[in-house]
């Protein structure tokens, strides 16, 4: 008999949480709805089992590329003319100060957590799971 499982796929994440600490890692487990989720720490030893990570404590979670980015790559707040995103476009400035530019299909003030696209096409990052809580102002653009 076959073992007819599927090969889940591995994302490569940067978790920034609120209080400031960042972990790089992968997850398989990840959903906008769960409140709680894995991550298989990129520098632990092998067989080190994956912390579990509670979406609360978070400001976002980076869907990567690589881990290391491209240090000399100043993040663009531009969006590509050429190549028109899908979505409404966002400007989220978190709690720390940061800013990210770009754009969305389902913000909603009263739901815990929205994903974003980086306006920079040239970004490490693919995608942003923001934490509303670590949000200091959303808006439309």
């Amino acid at each position: 008999m076959r073992d007819e499982r599927k090969e889940v796929p591995m994302n490569k994440v940067v978790a920034r949480f609120a209080d400031g600490r960042i972990i790089k890692g992968t997850t398989a487990d990840f959903y906008p709805n769960k409140d709680t989720f894995h991550l298989a720490v990129e520098a632990a030893p092998v067989g080190e089992k994956p912390l579990e990570v509670s979406t609360q404590d978070l400001k976002a979670l980076f869907f990567v590329k690589e881990f290391e980015g491209d240090a000399g790559h100043g993040e663009g707040n531009e969006f590509d003319s050429a190549n028109p995103p899908a979505g409404r476009r966002i400007k989220v400035v978190f709690k720390d100060g940061e800013t990210l530019l770009g754009t969305t299909t389902g913000y909603r003030p009263k739901r815990p957590g929205f994903f974003v696209v980086p306006a920079d096409a040239g970004s490490n990052n693919e995608r942003c799971y923001v934490v509303t809580a670590a949000t200091q102002e959303v808006s439309f653009l």
